[in-house]
């Protein structure tokens, strides 16, 4: 099993006549995700590695019965773009575009309010559920690359892009596989956070753990910790937090990640975090072997580890 996307999962790819959203929409094909439309406003009737172009996300659900989207397009457009996804009903939107503005997203919120939709991002890598076997077909939206993880049983949730490949290229290599790999993203304000993504892994019972990938700034990580503590007590959750040498006031890569106020510092979520047996890496190098110490103290190292 997974969460969010699988083989079942029917995607629509927002500004897909672009370069980037045209190279990564065949990436995507490649692996096996099932792309039935494009949408970009004035170029309905052309097709992008296939795949037919359309006007509007309505159009595209109504003749391709889509159910998901990803979306690149550039930074002034994304918000419209989450929302005429949430507006059509889709059941998720992925929304890759970086450097958003906070207020934009802010009225992203508050439109989703009492819809359906869940939004993934933005200035996220994507959502990646691996394929049977070696992992080498399965079902993404956005930009994660196909060759760093296999099909398995940790679910990882994460706030960075490139720690996301990182810690499921170790685990990978460590012989232990992933459900699905949910990159969050950045932004001080997003569509899901860590409680969300850990609320799909307790109910997924093929999920027997979860790694979590925080950072510097705001206290995601610090509610999760709590979260896990009142709710999630069977599955061990392992965790890394980038930042640790970030100064105070300095934004550190991410939007959110910036300490301010005195709060959102590394020591803090790694307190809160160990506090309710969560271990934190001590460093990017130190993600699998984490894991896999965590895994054999809690007694799932045999049902995760693969090999």
């Amino acid at each position: 099993m997974s969460v969010l996307i699988n083989e079942s999962t029917r995607a629509i790819v927002q500004g897909i006549t672009g370069k980037q959203a045209t190279f990564h929409t065949g990436k995507m094909l490649e692996y096996g995700t099932n792309i039935v439309g494009g949408v970009t406003p004035g170029k309905a009737g052309q097709k992008v590695e296939g795949v037919p172009v359309f006007n509007s996300v309505y159009e595209a659900k109504k003749e391709t019965g889509a159910n998901a989207s990803v979306i690149y397009v550039p930074p002034r457009f994304a918000a419209d773009s989450i929302m005429e996804g949430v507006e059509a009903g889709l059941d998720l939107v992925v929304c890759i575009t970086e450097h958003i503005p906070v207020e934009d997203m802010v009225k992203v919120r508050r439109f989703m309010e009492g819809k359906k939709t869940r939004v993934i991002g933005p200035n996220c890598p994507g959502v990646m559920t691996p394929g049977e076997g070696d992992g080498s077909k399965g079902t993404k939206l956005g930009i994660i690359p196909a060759n760093i993880m296999k099909k398995g049983h940790v679910g990882l949730i994460s706030r960075s892009g490139t720690l996301t490949y990182e810690a499921a290229f170790q685990l990978m290599n460590a012989g232990i596989g992933i459900t699905t790999a949910i990159g969050i993203g950045g932004d001080p304000v997003k569509g899901t956070d860590f409680i969300d993504c850990l609320e799909l892994f307790k109910d997924d019972p093929n999920t027997e753990a979860i790694l979590m990938i925080g950072e510097i700034g705001g206290t995601a990580e610090e509610d999760a910790a709590k979260w896990i503590n009142a709710n999630m007590p069977n599955k061990p959750v392992a965790a890394f937090i980038a930042g640790r040498q970030a100064p105070p006031g300095k934004r550190m890569g991410h939007a959110g990640a910036i300490i301010a106020g005195g709060k959102g510092t590394a020591a803090d979520k790694i307190k809160a975090l160990n506090a309710v047996d969560i271990p934190v890496a001590d460093t990017v190098a130190h993600i699998g072997e984490t894991v896999v110490e965590h895994l054999k103290k809690r007694g799932k190292y045999d049902i995760c580890h693969t090999c």
